[in-house]
Protein backbone atom coordinates (compact mmCIF):
# COMPACT_ATOMS: atom_id res chain seq x y z
CA UNK A 1 0.00 0.00 0.00
CA UNK A 2 1.34 2.73 -0.73
CA UNK A 3 2.22 6.26 1.88
CA UNK A 4 -0.14 9.57 1.57
CA UNK A 5 3.30 11.11 -0.45
CA UNK A 6 2.64 8.17 -2.69
CA UNK A 7 -1.44 8.33 -3.24
CA UNK A 8 -0.86 12.06 -4.03
CA UNK A 9 1.78 11.59 -6.94
CA UNK A 10 -1.41 9.19 -8.26
CA UNK A 11 -3.94 12.17 -7.89
CA UNK A 12 -3.16 14.56 -10.45
CA UNK A 13 -5.88 17.69 -8.82
CA UNK A 14 -8.54 17.10 -6.83
CA UNK A 15 -11.88 18.04 -8.03
CA UNK A 16 -12.65 20.16 -4.87
CA UNK A 17 -10.48 22.83 -3.19
CA UNK A 18 -10.31 24.33 0.14
CA UNK A 19 -11.26 27.52 -1.33
CA UNK A 20 -14.84 25.67 -1.64
CA UNK A 21 -17.81 26.33 0.21
CA UNK A 22 -20.07 23.93 1.40
CA UNK A 23 -23.31 23.91 1.80
CA UNK A 24 -27.04 22.24 2.55
CA UNK A 25 -26.48 18.70 4.62
CA UNK A 26 -24.04 16.09 3.94
CA UNK A 27 -23.39 12.83 5.31
CA UNK A 28 -20.76 11.15 7.31
CA UNK A 29 -18.93 9.11 4.80
CA UNK A 30 -18.15 5.55 6.63
CA UNK A 31 -16.82 2.02 5.48
CA UNK A 32 -20.36 0.42 5.12
CA UNK A 33 -21.24 2.68 2.13
CA UNK A 34 -17.75 2.85 0.42
CA UNK A 35 -18.91 0.66 -2.34
CA UNK A 36 -22.12 1.98 -2.97
CA UNK A 37 -20.78 5.84 -2.92
CA UNK A 38 -18.44 5.04 -5.57
CA UNK A 39 -20.99 2.97 -7.92
CA UNK A 40 -23.93 5.15 -7.41
CA UNK A 41 -22.49 8.74 -6.53
CA UNK A 42 -25.81 9.30 -4.39
CA UNK A 43 -26.98 13.04 -4.64
CA UNK A 44 -25.22 14.31 -1.62
CA UNK A 45 -23.74 17.96 -1.66
CA UNK A 46 -20.29 16.90 0.98
CA UNK A 47 -19.28 14.03 2.92
CA UNK A 48 -17.06 14.19 6.34
CA UNK A 49 -14.44 12.03 6.65
CA UNK A 50 -13.31 10.75 9.70
CA UNK A 51 -9.86 11.53 9.30
CA UNK A 52 -8.23 9.16 11.86
CA UNK A 53 -9.21 6.04 10.14
CA UNK A 54 -6.68 7.15 7.14
CA UNK A 55 -3.72 7.90 8.86
CA UNK A 56 -2.01 4.71 8.85
CA UNK A 57 -0.02 4.77 5.67
CA UNK A 58 -1.01 0.99 4.57
CA UNK A 59 -4.92 1.68 5.36
CA UNK A 60 -6.90 0.66 2.07
CA UNK A 61 -9.45 3.26 3.09
CA UNK A 62 -7.22 5.45 1.03
CA UNK A 63 -7.98 4.13 -1.71
CA UNK A 64 -11.53 5.21 -1.07
CA UNK A 65 -10.76 8.22 -0.12
CA UNK A 66 -8.78 8.88 -2.94
CA UNK A 67 -12.34 8.46 -5.37
CA UNK A 68 -14.63 9.86 -3.33
CA UNK A 69 -12.08 12.82 -3.29
CA UNK A 70 -12.72 13.95 -7.48
CA UNK A 71 -16.45 13.58 -7.15
CA UNK A 72 -17.58 15.52 -3.33
CA UNK A 73 -16.45 18.53 -1.47
CA UNK A 74 -15.21 17.10 1.69
CA UNK A 75 -14.10 17.98 5.52
CA UNK A 76 -12.31 16.17 7.86
CA UNK A 77 -13.43 15.58 11.62
CA UNK A 78 -11.06 14.44 14.10
CA UNK A 79 -10.11 12.90 17.58
CA UNK A 80 -6.72 12.90 18.06
CA UNK A 81 -5.86 16.49 18.73
CA UNK A 82 -6.80 16.04 22.60
CA UNK A 83 -6.99 20.12 22.74
CA UNK A 84 -8.21 20.02 26.65
CA UNK A 85 -5.31 17.86 27.83
CA UNK A 86 -2.64 19.04 29.96
CA UNK A 87 -0.13 17.19 27.83
CA UNK A 88 1.58 18.62 24.67
CA UNK A 89 0.36 18.59 21.65
CA UNK A 90 1.22 15.12 19.56
CA UNK A 91 3.10 16.52 16.58
CA UNK A 92 3.73 13.44 15.06
CA UNK A 93 0.09 13.21 14.80
CA UNK A 94 -0.66 16.64 13.65
CA UNK A 95 2.20 15.63 10.82
CA UNK A 96 -0.30 12.96 9.26
CA UNK A 97 -3.25 15.00 9.33
CA UNK A 98 -1.53 18.07 7.68
CA UNK A 99 -0.11 15.58 4.76
CA UNK A 100 -3.74 14.59 4.35
CA UNK A 101 -5.23 17.69 4.18
CA UNK A 102 -2.67 19.36 1.88
CA UNK A 103 -3.68 16.07 -0.30
CA UNK A 104 -7.13 16.34 -0.18
CA UNK A 105 -7.68 20.00 0.52
CA UNK A 106 -10.84 19.61 2.75
CA UNK A 107 -12.99 22.72 3.37
CA UNK A 108 -13.49 21.94 7.35
CA UNK A 109 -11.26 20.55 9.74
CA UNK A 110 -12.66 19.86 12.96
CA UNK A 111 -11.89 18.54 16.14
CA UNK A 112 -13.74 18.33 19.90
CA UNK A 113 -13.49 20.72 23.02
CA UNK A 114 -12.60 17.47 25.21
CA UNK A 115 -9.10 15.29 26.37
CA UNK A 116 -8.56 12.18 24.80
CA UNK A 117 -5.63 11.38 26.60
CA UNK A 118 -2.93 12.03 29.27
CA UNK A 119 0.62 11.37 30.18
CA UNK A 120 0.83 8.85 26.56
CA UNK A 121 -2.77 6.94 27.84
CA UNK A 122 -5.11 6.93 24.74
CA UNK A 123 -8.62 6.54 26.24
CA UNK A 124 -10.35 6.41 22.66
CA UNK A 125 -12.98 8.33 24.37
CA UNK A 126 -14.27 12.21 24.64
CA UNK A 127 -13.77 13.16 27.79
CA UNK A 128 -15.22 16.57 29.43
CA UNK A 129 -12.99 19.38 30.54
CA UNK A 130 -14.17 21.75 33.95
CA UNK A 131 -15.09 24.89 32.90
CA UNK A 132 -12.53 27.09 34.37
CA UNK A 133 -10.03 29.42 33.37
CA UNK A 134 -7.41 27.56 33.74
CA UNK A 135 -8.55 25.26 31.41
CA UNK A 136 -9.62 27.87 29.20
CA UNK A 137 -5.80 29.01 28.78
CA UNK A 138 -4.66 25.16 27.80
CA UNK A 139 -7.23 24.92 25.38
CA UNK A 140 -6.31 28.57 23.78
CA UNK A 141 -2.65 27.69 23.59
CA UNK A 142 -3.24 24.23 22.31
CA UNK A 143 -5.56 25.66 19.59
CA UNK A 144 -3.32 28.29 18.26
CA UNK A 145 -0.75 26.04 17.86
CA UNK A 146 -2.89 23.94 16.13
CA UNK A 147 -3.87 26.54 13.85
CA UNK A 148 -0.15 27.73 13.31
CA UNK A 149 1.10 23.87 12.20
CA UNK A 150 -1.65 23.67 9.99
CA UNK A 151 -1.88 26.73 8.54
CA UNK A 152 -5.73 27.25 8.86
CA UNK A 153 -8.11 27.77 10.86
CA UNK A 154 -10.09 24.54 13.06
CA UNK A 155 -13.81 24.01 14.17
CA UNK A 156 -14.20 23.53 17.39
CA UNK A 157 -17.47 21.14 18.20
CA UNK A 158 -19.42 20.76 21.72
CA UNK A 159 -18.94 17.28 23.34
CA UNK A 160 -22.29 15.32 25.03
CA UNK A 161 -21.29 15.20 28.65
CA UNK A 162 -22.63 12.98 31.52
CA UNK A 163 -20.91 14.53 34.50
CA UNK A 164 -19.91 17.94 35.99
CA UNK A 165 -16.62 18.92 37.25
CA UNK A 166 -17.58 20.75 41.40
CA UNK A 167 -14.95 23.36 40.50
CA UNK A 168 -16.65 24.55 36.76
CA UNK A 169 -17.01 28.25 36.98
CA UNK A 170 -19.16 28.60 34.08
CA UNK A 171 -21.82 27.72 31.62
CA UNK A 172 -20.16 25.53 28.61
CA UNK A 173 -21.55 28.03 26.12
CA UNK A 174 -19.51 30.79 28.02
CA UNK A 175 -16.59 28.80 28.00
CA UNK A 176 -16.63 27.57 24.35
CA UNK A 177 -17.29 31.41 23.61
CA UNK A 178 -14.31 32.69 25.32
CA UNK A 179 -12.05 29.95 23.28
CA UNK A 180 -13.21 30.32 19.99
CA UNK A 181 -12.93 33.84 20.50
CA UNK A 182 -9.50 34.41 22.07
CA UNK A 183 -8.05 30.92 20.14
CA UNK A 184 -9.85 32.62 16.68
CA UNK A 185 -11.31 29.73 15.48
CA UNK A 186 -14.78 28.65 14.41
CA UNK A 187 -17.52 26.50 15.87
CA UNK A 188 -18.99 22.95 14.60
CA UNK A 189 -22.09 23.33 16.73
CA UNK A 190 -23.64 19.50 17.86
CA UNK A 191 -26.86 19.61 18.61
CA UNK A 192 -27.75 16.82 19.33
CA UNK A 193 -24.82 16.88 22.09
CA UNK A 194 -26.34 20.17 23.79
CA UNK A 195 -29.77 18.49 23.85
CA UNK A 196 -28.41 15.37 25.28
CA UNK A 197 -26.14 17.26 27.82
CA UNK A 198 -28.83 19.47 28.95
CA UNK A 199 -31.19 16.14 29.90
CA UNK A 200 -28.15 14.20 31.67
CA UNK A 201 -27.60 17.12 33.74
CA UNK A 202 -31.13 17.70 34.54
CA UNK A 203 -30.93 14.64 35.79
CA UNK A 204 -28.65 15.14 38.07
CA UNK A 205 -29.74 19.03 39.15
CA UNK A 206 -27.23 20.86 36.89
CA UNK A 207 -29.32 22.86 34.54
CA UNK A 208 -28.28 23.39 31.04
CA UNK A 209 -31.12 25.61 29.09
CA UNK A 210 -30.24 24.17 25.34
CA UNK A 211 -31.91 27.08 23.65
CA UNK A 212 -29.54 29.98 25.90
CA UNK A 213 -27.11 27.87 24.56
CA UNK A 214 -27.71 28.93 21.17
CA UNK A 215 -28.76 32.28 21.96
CA UNK A 216 -25.16 33.33 23.68
CA UNK A 217 -22.77 31.76 20.78
CA UNK A 218 -21.20 34.47 18.30
CA UNK A 219 -23.39 33.49 14.98
CA UNK A 220 -20.32 34.73 12.97
CA UNK A 221 -18.41 31.63 14.32
CA UNK A 222 -20.81 28.77 13.52
CA UNK A 223 -20.00 27.26 10.38
CA UNK A 224 -21.12 23.78 10.45
CA UNK A 225 -23.55 22.18 13.01
CA UNK A 226 -24.21 18.31 13.67
CA UNK A 227 -27.00 15.82 14.10
CA UNK A 228 -27.57 12.80 15.71
CA UNK A 229 -29.44 9.71 17.22
CA UNK A 230 -28.87 9.29 20.59
CA UNK A 231 -30.34 6.19 22.69
CA UNK A 232 -32.73 6.38 25.71
CA UNK A 233 -30.84 4.30 28.58
CA UNK A 234 -33.53 4.92 31.28
CA UNK A 235 -31.38 6.80 33.74
CA UNK A 236 -29.47 9.19 30.93
CA UNK A 237 -29.15 9.95 27.05
CA UNK A 238 -26.49 8.20 25.56
CA UNK A 239 -24.96 10.38 22.79
CA UNK A 240 -24.16 6.48 20.60
CA UNK A 241 -24.77 7.76 16.76
CA UNK A 242 -27.19 4.77 15.90
CA UNK A 243 -30.36 5.95 16.07
CA UNK A 244 -32.54 8.35 13.95
CA UNK A 245 -32.16 12.20 14.81
CA UNK A 246 -35.18 12.37 17.18
CA UNK A 247 -38.05 15.15 17.35
CA UNK A 248 -36.51 17.11 20.09
CA UNK A 249 -33.18 17.60 18.39
CA UNK A 250 -35.13 18.26 15.54
CA UNK A 251 -36.91 21.14 17.11
CA UNK A 252 -33.62 22.09 18.65
CA UNK A 253 -31.83 22.10 15.03
CA UNK A 254 -35.15 24.17 14.11
CA UNK A 255 -34.02 27.05 16.53
CA UNK A 256 -30.42 26.95 16.04
CA UNK A 257 -31.21 27.35 12.06
CA UNK A 258 -33.17 31.00 13.16
CA UNK A 259 -30.35 32.08 14.98
CA UNK A 260 -27.05 30.95 12.65
CA UNK A 261 -29.10 30.93 9.06
CA UNK A 262 -27.99 29.05 6.22
CA UNK A 263 -24.98 26.46 7.87
CA UNK A 264 -24.34 23.65 6.21
CA UNK A 265 -25.13 20.44 8.22
CA UNK A 266 -24.10 16.96 8.72
CA UNK A 267 -25.89 13.67 9.86
CA UNK A 268 -23.89 11.69 12.15
CA UNK A 269 -24.33 7.83 11.92
CA UNK A 270 -21.25 5.45 13.59
CA UNK A 271 -22.90 2.43 15.21
CA UNK A 272 -25.81 0.10 13.62
CA UNK A 273 -24.68 1.47 10.48
CA UNK A 274 -27.92 1.42 8.14
CA UNK A 275 -28.80 1.34 4.37
CA UNK A 276 -27.35 4.59 3.00
CA UNK A 277 -31.20 5.69 2.19
CA UNK A 278 -31.33 5.77 5.52
CA UNK A 279 -28.97 8.62 5.61
CA UNK A 280 -30.00 9.71 2.28
CA UNK A 281 -33.32 10.56 4.24
CA UNK A 282 -32.16 12.50 7.40
CA UNK A 283 -30.26 14.08 5.24
CA UNK A 284 -33.61 15.52 2.68
CA UNK A 285 -35.50 15.63 5.93
CA UNK A 286 -32.92 18.44 7.56
CA UNK A 287 -32.86 19.92 4.18
CA UNK A 288 -36.44 20.49 4.54
CA UNK A 289 -36.41 22.13 7.12
CA UNK A 290 -34.05 24.51 6.65
CA UNK A 291 -35.46 25.14 3.73
CA UNK A 292 -38.74 26.17 5.95
CA UNK A 293 -37.27 28.05 8.25
CA UNK A 294 -34.71 29.93 6.12
CA UNK A 295 -38.01 30.87 3.98
CA UNK A 296 -39.54 32.51 7.20
CA UNK A 297 -36.18 34.40 8.25
CA UNK A 298 -34.81 35.69 5.01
Amino acid sequence: MNTPGEHHNKIKQSAYTHSDIIRGVGVGYRAEHFEYIEQNKPDIPWLEILIDNYMMDDSPSLYYLDKVAQNYPLTFHAVGMSLGSADELDFAYLEKLKQLIEQYQPVYVSDHLCWTSINGYHSHDLLPIPYTEEAIDVVIKHIKQVQDFLGRRILLENVSSYITYKNSAMQEWEFLKIIAEQADCDILLDINNIYVSAINHKAINHNIDAKAYLEHLPVERVKEMHLAGYTDMATHLLDSHAEKVHQPVWQLYQKALERFGNVPTLIEWDNDIPDFSVLQAEAKKAERIMQQVLKHVA
